[in-house]
């Protein structure tokens, strides 16, 4: 990376939970300093949209919004152009839409944003699930590049179009170095603790294992939403991967 300070943000806390009571217990347990960054998917989204965003912007979260468009690309253009003015810091497209659809995003996103007097959203395009391994790629995607070939291919893709990053494996992370600018983020889910449990995540690495791995941002949910001590699990998550040494 020729020496250049990798860009590192706060650990990305995915709030999949059920319920508004669930978001808010977990919200008001985090406000910790570090503070995390808030990951909001499509469950609560869905169910409770734009005020869900809001009452966790109201403690002082920033907020990636992941809701993974791929439409077609006036139907993104005009819901990016939505999202754009909610003042959310990350949002979501899938680079599997083609480099038409990314880039059609991206401009809604910015144009949104510039209307409500806001600074544009990070545009982060999805590569390839952490709940995809080389089996379902070739089975069932009928792909016949390597996982990390596929990853990179959208990696490339969703940069030319104008995503300011990728969603990816931390275990891809420096295969699409490789490809992309020093200034492309990779930010990558499949987190796990020493010893924790994978869930439905296939390609999974611990928090410092990212960090060596040069991920700018992890995105954690149920080692911290679902242990005894939420904000005892992020400041753990929080320490080994901003703090601890390489």
């Amino acid at each position: 990376m020729g020496g250049k300070i990798l860009k590192r943000y706060s650990p990305m806390v995915a709030i999949d939970v059920a319920t508004k009571d669930e978001a808010i217990s977990l919200f008001d347990q985090l406000t910790v300093e570090p503070r995390p960054i808030l990951k909001l998917g499509m469950e609560l989204y869905y169910h409770f949209g734009p005020e869900i965003v809001r009452a966790a912007q109201q403690r002082g979260f920033k907020i990636f919004l992941d809701l993974k468009l791929h439409d077609i690309p006036n139907t993104v253009k005009r819901a990016m152009f939505v999202l754009g003015q909610l003042g959310v810091d990350f949002t979501t497209i899938h680079a599997a839409g083609g480099s038409e659809m990314v880039a059609a995003g991206a401009a809604g996103l910015r144009a949104g944003a510039a209307a409500a007097g806001l600074p544009a959203p990070r545009l982060l395009a999805i590569t390839q699930l952490t709940s995809i391994d080389e089996a379902a790629l070739h089975n069932e995607q009928h792909v016949n590049l390597s996982l990390v070939e596929s990853v990179q291919n959208y990696a490339r893709l969703a940069e030319g179009a104008g995503a300011d990053g990728v969603v990816c494996s931390a275990q891809e992370v420096q295969a699409i170095r490789q490809v992309t600018g020093p200034d492309f983020l990779c930010v990558t889910p499949g987190i796990r603790p020493q010893n924790a449990a994978k869930d439905d995540q296939k390609r999974v690495v611990t928090p410092r294992q990212a960090r060596q791995l040069g991920s700018n941002a992890i995105v954690v949910g149920r080692p911290i939403t679902q242990s005894g001590n939420p904000v005892k699990a992020y400041e753990q998550i929080e320490h080994d991967f901003l703090e601890a040494e390489d």
